[in-house]
């Protein structure tokens, strides 16, 4: 696990791009439930999104869409950077303002856990 913080779009795996992309088209938000691991996001099954509108705003609640590849700004780097710290985890709450991670909640469990917290297949 990488602990260098990503400096573009081109230096994310491509969960990390295809959540980034996602993290823009909320524009204002949260994400709830996402698993992380091994450092990475786990995006089967989707996170639930929840989108923050306002009313009576003059601007938009959602960004313009940007180029595939551009480099990151400090919040979004730092983001994936925190989350391949995680060997196991669910983070509870990713609050988005802006188009970009604003803050978290997340439960890092110890790889041994991970079978009873949930994080592990169904077995049938």
């Amino acid at each position: 696990m990488s602990k260098q913080l990503p400096q573009s779009t081109h230096d994310l795996h491509p969960s990390e791009r295809r959540f980034l992309r996602a993290v823009q088209e909320l524009g204002h938000g949260r994400f709830e439930s996402l698993r992380i691991l091994r450092g990475e996001l786990v995006l089967d099954p989707w996170p639930t999104t929840v989108r923050s509108v306002k009313f009576g705003s003059a601007s938009p609640n959602r960004p313009l869409p940007r180029s595939a590849d551009f480099e990151l700004k400090d919040p979004a780097a730092e983001f994936f950077a925190y989350v391949r710290t995680i060997e196991v985890g669910v983070m509870r709450v990713l609050e988005v303002r802006g188009g970009l991670p604003f803050a978290m909640e997340v439960a890092d469990y110890p790889a041994p856990q991970a079978a009873q917290n949930d994080l592990s297949p169904v077995q049938s």
